[in-house]
């Protein structure tokens, strides 16, 4: 049988086992010589290791991993997320939530700040698959004002374990680097944390109340209303 190029079959053996033969191959007073395929193939890998090392690889994209399963029905733990309702029972004190795509997604750590200073101010879903996930765009917290300015986003995802048991899986991305992006990577990776394990606490105690930080907050606000 002819093959492409005009050299014999190398069978089934492994690369390094063939010798191949090209016909149109000849030395200077005009004999065959074999070519031997290993040889190749070796040359071949090294190049390519060569191309690798010359290549600069890119780092991962930072990102905040996060998750944790809660003793609640998918139903449940959706609400918990998509509702104003579910959201004050762990997550903060006030909130304004429509669980649509463009719809608000404000959170509000310190209601009685000024607008703008409440907490996620001005925050939106950006994709909502029922049951399923949501996502949305992030700001830091107030008192890191440069990165304030910016924006992440983070993925949530929603997964039965069984009937009464969800898993929740958190994703927070889209990070610049050095100053206050480096702090603002700092403190959500230690706040999610928290925020997920009030989110088990709310199923197995109860939802959360806020009677004792509103009032922190109230002494808080009115002292800093006091200064100017």
């Amino acid at each position: 049988m002819a093959f492409l190029g005009g050299c014999s079959p190398p069978g089934n053996d492994p690369p390094s086992t063939n010798a191949l033969r090209f016909r149109g191959t000849h030395d200077l007073s005009g004999r065959i010589m074999p070519l031997n395929f290993s040889t190749l193939w070796h040359a071949f890998k090294l190049g390519a290791l060569l191309l690798a090392i010359a290549v600069p690889v890119q780092a991962a994209e930072r990102a905040i991993d996060k998750e944790i399963v809660v003793a609640a029905t998918l139903d449940a733990a959706w609400a918990a997320w998509t509702t104003r309702e579910g959201i004050v029972s762990f997550f903060a004190p006030d909130a304004v939530v429509d669980a649509r795509v463009g719809g608000p997604f404000q959170i509000y750590i310190n209601p009685g700040a000024p607008a703008g200073m409440r907490g996620a101010d001005d925050m939106r879903f950006l994709a909502v698959q029922p049951k399923k996930m949501i996502s949305f765009d992030w700001n830091a917290p107030p008192n890191l004002p440069e990165a304030r300015a910016q924006r992440t986003f983070v993925i949530l995802r929603f997964l039965p374990v069984d009937d009464k048991s969800t898993r929740v899986t958190l994703h927070h991305t889209g990070w610049g680097e050095g100053g206050e992006w480096d702090k603002t990577y700092t403190y959500f990776d230690r706040a999610w944390g928290n925020v997920l394990d009030n989110l088990k606490k709310r199923f197995v105690t109860g939802p959360m109340d806020w009677t004792e930080w509103l009032a922190q907050l109230k002494k808080m606000n009115d002292a800093a209303a006091a200064k100017k």
